[in-house]
């Protein structure tokens, strides 16, 4: 199994790691997650007084023995939560060559954040945009679905266009939905979409991925030239350099925002950073939006 070796090292770092869901998921399979449903499972969330129409069986006749006052005992319900992964493998993906590149770094964080998934008993699912093509594993949550994304990335060389948008939109209804990206030649229809699949429930995690030298480029002058178009190319000066770094740098922020203010969590991710390391971040970030969620619900 080539494929998943080559992965040994990420899933090493990630093991025994739990991801946390934003909000109450709304699948009907026993899992691990908090359900948007409430029912007779085993974990004790509240009394509720009883109403006319509410199943008697439910009562809690021991309190009802005590108290003389009927009460229902409301539980929590544990679910799995579909975990989908899009990963943009437009042509600027391939940057920068040969040491290690944006799409190897959204390679490794597609199949460390996918085994944690798994881990939990989540279907997990990969969707990547390839020029005119869509690579896909279907949702699974079958022993080996780590090892077919794995193997499906293995099969890709970023190149082209890669809208996507039209992979947002056959993303189902309460599934996680990762996203990355460097984002470079998306417009607001991806966002768009992400805001439509928040409000319909899901959680939406953006991966902005970055390649060191997008940050600090260098010092001496150079020839910048477009990956997705040849003909655009631009010679860049010291001058050049420092209007680039502060135009690079409020367009991430502006990107950041807007990207939160879609319902999202974001994170940027830079290729001299350890893949474990974005996926440790990652993780603390659901789960502080899981706190925030039960807090909001509790209020």
């Amino acid at each position: 199994m080539p494929a998943i070796q080559s992965y040994g090292s990420i899933l090493d770092a990630v093991r025994g790691l739990t991801w946390p869901a934003n909000r109450p998921a709304r699948a009907a399979t026993s899992g691990t997650h908090r359900s948007a449903m409430r029912g007779n499972a085993v974990e004790f969330s509240e009394y509720r007084a009883f109403r006319q129409g509410d199943d008697p069986r439910r009562l809690d006749w021991k309190l009802l023995a005590r108290t003389d006052r009927a009460f229902l005992r409301v539980t929590n319900e544990r679910t799995t939560l579909p975990t989908v992964l899009l990963l943009d493998a437009s042509a600027s993906m391939a940057y920068p060559l040969p040491a290690l590149g944006k799409w190897e770094l959204a390679c490794q964080l597609g199949v460390a954040l996918a085994s944690v998934a798994h881990a939990s008993g989540d279907p997990v699912a990969l969707l990547i945009a390839h020029g005119v093509r869509v690579h896909e594993v279907e949702p699974s949550s079958r022993r080996d679905v780590v090892h077919a994304i794995a193997q499906v990335l293995e099969t890709v060389t970023p190149g082209g266009r890669a809208p996507l948008a039209p992979l947002l939109a056959r993303v189902k209804r309460g599934a996680r939905v990762v996203i990355a990206s460097d984002f470079l030649d998306e417009d607001d229809s991806l966002l768009r979409g992400a805001r439509e699949v928040a409000s319909a429930g899901s959680d939406i995690v953006a991966i902005h991925v970055l390649a060191q030298v997008e940050l600090q480029p260098p010092t001496a002058p150079f020839i910048a030239v477009d990956p997705e178009d040849d003909e655009l190319r631009r010679t860049l000066g010291a001058a050049a350099r420092a209007g680039y770094l502060a135009s690079f740098s409020a367009w991430r922020a502006d990107l950041a925002r807007r990207w939160r203010e879609a319902g999202a969590s974001y994170t940027e991710a830079v290729t001299s950073e350890g893949a474990g390391r974005v996926v440790r971040r990652i993780l603390r970030s659901s789960g502080a939006s899981s706190d925030r969620a039960r807090e909001e619900t509790a209020r």
